[in-house]
């Protein structure tokens, strides 16, 4: 049984697209898996004069398995005794410094000025992540106008390396 030449041609203008189509299309990095999300919860207060409570941070990181990201949904309160706005940052290996942006806002709860303040994403470093440390500082006025701040943090080491 022979072809005629139109079901060859179109045979072959068939096999060209599809390596066309396999030579263009962007290969896909492998994804790696994140690990269990670890929990997120710093209290800064002040230290002299009123208690107050200055900044509070609670969510979650994880790291993921290649070693060089980890995710982040963090919530930062604006104490109602703190003033200004309380600063979040994340330091990599105890070198490379951070800062989360802010994704979205929603209601103050109680003891928060303004709002509830969101910070989710991801984190790339060129190199193998060790560790990571959440800082929160805060500040206030006293006594009358002194400005003092205070930072807390917790360190949070790859389960992965």
């Amino acid at each position: 049984m022979t072809r005629s030449p139109a079901r060859r041609a179109a045979g072959s203008a068939a096999i060209v697209i599809a390596a066309l189509v396999a030579i263009l299309m962007p290969v896909t990095p492998a994804h790696a898996t994140y690990g269990a999300d670890l929990p997120v919860s710093i209290t800064v207060t002040s230290n002299a004069g009123p208690p107050l409570m200055l900044a509070q941070v609670t969510g979650t990181v994880a790291f993921d398995d290649g070693n060089t990201k980890f995710r982040y949904s963090l919530r930062l309160c604006w104490g109602s005794g703190s003033y200004p706005r309380p600063n979040l940052y994340v330091s990599v290996n105890g070198s490379s410094t951070f800062y989360p942006g802010q994704t979205s806002t929603s209601p103050a709860p109680a003891g928060c000025q303004l709002s509830l303040y969101h910070h989710d994403g991801e984190y790339t470093h060129p190199s193998t992540i060790a560790n990571i440390t959440v800082y929160v500082q805060g500040g206030w006025f006293y006594p009358g106008q002194t400005y003092n701040s205070r930072t807390k943090s917790l360190t949070y080491d790859n389960p992965y390396n």
